[in-house]
């Protein structure tokens, strides 16, 4: 998904530099951030989902040790996925301000 978000904000922003921006482009580009916002709720969800068992396993951690080794893994999964949520979240901000550039560049 990075990639695919990376190519695509790259491809936008080229559109912008040599100034071809079609209403086609720009209906196209508002579909693409509907389908990002999908993409960043499910993440927000499942990043929720694992903050949460995160959390029991912690809880569960304090009655035997085994817990708190699958603790320690969920953690570690749990931190590379808020990062994973953030690139997300920042990125269809940015797809947002590419969006407005756009609209004005088509008037």
């Amino acid at each position: 998904m990075k990639k695919y978000l990376n190519e695509y904000i790259k491809y936008i922003d080229d559109i912008i530099k040599n100034g071809q921006v079609t209403k086609e482009i720009l209906d196209t580009h508002l579909i693409k951030i509907t389908f990002f916002q999908h993409e960043r709720l499910i993440h927000l969800l499942v990043t929720l989902f694992y903050a949460l068992f995160t959390l029991a396993f912690l809880a569960l951690g304090t009655i035997h040790y085994i817990f708190f080794i699958i603790f320690l893994i969920l953690i570690i999964f749990l931190i590379f996925y808020i990062f994973h949520y953030f690139f997300l979240e920042n990125s269809v901000q940015y797809l947002y301000k590419q969006y407005d550039i756009l609209k004005h560049s088509l008037k």
